[in-house]
Formats: C-alpha cells, sequence, structure tokens
C-alpha cells in the first residue's frame, strides 16, 4: 500500500546532497536522491558557490521521486539540514555575492584569535555562547571577510548559513533555528537570541540575519510555487525551519526530548564528531557548547581529521583503508588539514616512533589509533560539559555513525581504544532522517524527537564492550600532550 504521506529530509553536507523520501507514519525509506558538490581551494581555503547547493538540491528531490515511484502530491512537508558554520553573503537580488566560506576553510583562524582576546577571552565567550571562535565559526569569517573583501562585506543585503540559505529558496522567507545559530559565534545560548553585543564586535548588522524559529521543526513558511515548479513537488506543503547537520543527526537518533544524557555518539566522516544531548547548557573552553534544535543542549566537539585523513595516509602507503594493524611503537597524528580539537589550525601530521620492524600496516594502523584518540578524548570534555547526568552514562554504549562505522578498522579501534560497547544504528543516512522528523513535525505537529524514536532510526545491534587497550591510549596521548602547536606547524 503507497504511504498516505511522504516528507523529505534533505542532507546538505560539504561534498554532496541527499534527499531522503520518508513514510510519515513508519519512518520507512522509501528513496534516497543524491548529488555531489564542488569544493575548492587551497592552502586553508574551502569554497562553494551555494547555487551548486541548490542545483544539487533539485537534482537529489527529482531523483528520490522518480526513485520512489510515488505521486508528488502525496510530499506534505520538507526539512533541510545543512552543513554548520558556512558563511553565505547574499546581495539584494538574494543571489550569492561570493563562494560560501565553508566550515573547514582555516583561513580566519587569526580573527577567531583576536576576536577570542576582543571579547574578554574563553571564559567571557563560553558564559554569553557557549563555545569559543575558532576557525570554523561563522563569526569568524565575517571579521575575515569585512578585512580581505571589504566590498563584498558592504554590499551584503543578507548574511545566511547553508541551511538558512536552501530553506529561504524553498519558502521565500528568511528563518534559521536555535541549533544551527549557536555555531555562528554571535548567538547566545545564554539568551537564546542573537547578541547585540558580539555583533557590534565583528561589525555585523542583526538586520542582515533570518529569524529565528523556537525549534527546527517550526513552520518556517510553505513551498513557494516557483520552488515547488522547479522541484516537482506541490506547492504549499509545509518547510520547516530546519537545522544544522550535527544537530539533525541527534534527531534522528532520537536523542533529546526529555534532555536526558542518552547514548553518547561518535560520527566518523570527513570529520569525526561527538555529542550528546543534556538538559545542562554547555560552558567549556574545549567544546562546542551548541543548542539543539529542539530546546535542550547539544554540547560537541569536533576534530578536522578523520577518514579522510586516514585515507590519505592508506593512498600514501600503497595500501587498501582495511589492511591495517595495531601501530605497534608508531604514533601518528594525522592533522593533514589543521585540528580544530586540539585547537591547532595550523598543524600539520605528526609520525613518531618508528622502528626497523614497523610495517605500512601498522603505519596506517598508527593512522587510526591517532584520529581515534583524538575523537575519544573530545568525547572525554563533552561527557564532562554534561554536568551529574555524564556519570550515569559512564557505562553506556556509544552510538557510532558516519561513513566510517561501515568500516571494519574503524569500528575495532573505536571499542579497542574506548572499551565502551558499541551500538550500530541500522538506519543510513541519519542526517537527512532527522530533517525528515523535523519536516513531519511541521507538516503535522508533535516533537520531532519522538516521531525519530517511534520510527526507531537510532536503533540497532549492539557490539559487546571489549578490554581496552591502555598501553595504545597511554602512548598516543603522551604524544598529543607533549606535542606543541610549533612541533606540529
Amino acid at each position: 500500500m503507497p504511504p498516505s504521506a511522504v516528507v523529505i529530509g534533505v542532507d546538505s553536507s560539504t561534498q554532496s546532497t541527499k534527499a531522503v523520501l520518508t513514510d510519515a507514519d513508519t519512518g520507512r525509506t522509501l528513496a534516497v536522491g543524491s548529488a555531489p558538490h564542488r569544493v575548492t581551494g587551497v592552502a586553508g581555503a574551502r569554497e562553494t558557490d551555494p547555487e551548486v547547493w541548490w542545483d544539487a538540491l533539485r537534482a537529489a528531490v527529482g531523483a528520490g521521486v522518480d526513485q520512489a515511484g510515488i505521486p508528488s502530491a502525496s510530499v506534505t512537508g520538507i526539512a533541510v539540514a545543512g552543513q554548520q558554520h558556512g558563511l553565505v553573503v547574499l546581495g539584494r537580488d538574494g543571489r550569492p555575492l561570493r563562494h560560501a566560506l565553508l566550515w573547514n576553510d582555516t583561513r580566519s583562524a587569526p580573527q577567531a584569535a583576536a576576536l577570542t582576546e576582543e571579547f574578554g577571552g574563553p571564559a567571557a565567550w563560553t558564559a554569553r555562547t557557549g563555545s569559543v571562535p575558532v576557525a570554523s565559526y561563522t563569526a569568524t569569517k565575517w571579521r575575515w571577510l569585512r578585512e580581505n573583501e571589504p566590498a563584498t562585506a558592504d554590499a551584503a543585503a543578507a548574511v545566511r548559513l547553508p541551511h538558512d540559505f536552501l530553506t529561504e529558496r524553498l519558502a521565500g522567507v528568511p528563518a534559521t533555528d536555535p541549533g544551527d545559530a549557536s555555531g555562528t559565534g554571535w548567538y547566545a545560548t545564554a539568551t537564546g537570541a542573537y547578541d547585540p553585543g558580539l555583533l557590534a564586535l565583528i561589525g555585523l548588522d542583526a538586520a542582515l540575519l533570518p529569524p529565528v524559529a523556537a525549534t527546527g521543526a517550526a513552520r518556517a513558511g510553505t513551498l513557494t510555487a516557483a520552488a515547488a515548479a522547479e522541484l516537482g513537488l506541490p506547492a504549499g506543503i509545509a518547510v520547516a525551519a530546519g537545522t544544522g547537520d550535527n544537530m539533525a543527526a541527534a534527531v534522528g537518533l532520537g536523542l533529546g526530548g526529555a534532555g536526558l544524557l542518552d547514548h553518547p555518539v561518535l560520527s566518523l566522516g570527513t570529520s569525526g564528531t561527538v555529542f550528546a544531548a543534556t538538559r545542562a547548557r554547555p560552558a567549556s573552553p574545549a567544546l562546542s557548547g551548541f543548542a539543539a534544535t529542539d530546546g535542550t543542549y547539544l554540547p560537541l566537539a569536533c576534530t578536522l581529521n578523520c577518514t579522510l585523513a586516514v585515507d590519505k595516509v592508506a593512498g600514501l602507503l600503497g595500501l587498501g583503508r582495511e589492511a591495517a594493524a595495531p601501530g605497534g611503537e608508531a604514533v601518528l597524528l594525522p592533522y593533514l588539514d589543521g585540528e580544530r580539537t586540539p585547537d591547532l589550525p595550523t598543524a600539520a601530521g605528526l609520525l613518531t616512533g618508528l622502528r626497523h620492524t614497523t610495517t605500512r600496516e601498522q603505519l596506517l594502523g598508527a593512522a587510526y589509533e591517532g584520529a581515534v584518540v583524538t575523537v575519544l578524548r573530545a568525547l572525554d570534555e563533552v561527557l564532562r560539559a554534561c554536568g551529574p547526568e555524564a556519570a550515569a552514562a559512564s557505562d553506556r554504549p556509544l552510538r557510532l555513525i558516519g561513513g566510517g562505522a561501515r568500516g571494519r578498522m574503524w569500528v575495532e579501534t573505536v571499542r579497542r581504544l574506548s572499551g565502551r560497547a558499541v551500538v550500530m544504528p541500522e538506519a543510513g543516512e541519519l542526517v537527512a532522517l532527522g530533517a525528515a522528523a523535523l519536516a513531519a513535525a511541521a507538516a503535522g505537529g508533535g516533537d520531532p524527537v519522538a516521531v525519530a524514536t517511534a520510527w526507531g532510526t537510532g536503533s540497532g545491534p549492539v557490539l559487546p564492550p571489549v578490554e581496552r587497550d591502555l598501553e595504545t591510549w597511554h602512548r598516543v596521548t603522551s604524544v598529543l600532550d607533549h606535542a606543541t602547536p610549533a612541533l606540529l606547524s
């Protein structure tokens, strides 16, 4: 029997767009359409033309509708989850004035350091926003733009995040949500609003920003006739405010709702990300104290170097990504793109501990170990930020998601170095499924976390814990603790 209502969740990530058509009643995935993006830039620059995102969204939605074989009239809602932090600058015609500066563009590292000092240091920032600016954050990119391309900044008629840009194209009205807004550096989690003092500090007029919806599931508007014609969907369907990719993944996993700390999440993708849902407003200089999109909080830490960096090492060694062995005495910190956690934006990779007996397979294993130890150390900080709730989660399994979760060596390395049980959610495309739950809530009402929980998108088999490899853990952490930014750069 065909579904009575279909919702579309869009995951507009760094490298591609995926549109997941979902049965709004059961959560069953009906189809997944996808289209690639193009990222350009060298020497720390990472940019994409936002029009590429719109073209990819159109292509992905069209492919998904064709694949599902459903009448477009059955679609009742759509929501976008986008890569966080990117800076989109629009002119008076609503079109981009330049390519977007992406989250992994590290050119604004000097501006991040300057802003941190100008506002009174890390403690002042975390008290206001929950986070200390790093090169990833949108505020640092706006400061970079003002200093390096002042004519473009002066011509700006609107400033958007990636998901805001796409939502506005769909609904014809500007909107963002607390989750993605909390990654800008100009939104205060302490007040739940844009911060006038921070906007003045970076030289940004609040009138250029979109209104902040109550949640990502709030209805931003309805699909315009123009957008409907381009997408082949019915005009007037619900368009949710949407959110950032990490916040949508949390919804897709059923995190939040009551605000209780649930299984912490470790996402292995181009970047390594760890987060948990909590009622406690996080304020640690070592992590991003984000708001969740449902009214709770999502303390999060992100490392820049994860699967892509390890794949690069595998390529340099002439090995397949699974042809790895534990690293032995070698330690390899694969900080090929600088690093965000720890905050070393100009870092390079570091290899130490080589012996005549070291094999290529061990070097590749050492790259896995360096990446996993880095992200697990970030997880420790996330759990500390969750306050007393974290104690109850000390023995809970990790939820392992992302492309790396499909790799045997990634899974084995996480289990070996964490000593925790691991839940492997069976549902794919969790970011898009979280966006689909936001769309379902916008179209029919209700709590998107409860929707996703009823769909069961966060459930899957549990791999039991194995004995923790403390010898490797201490070897890698010793190098991390003693390697200075000067040594790594």
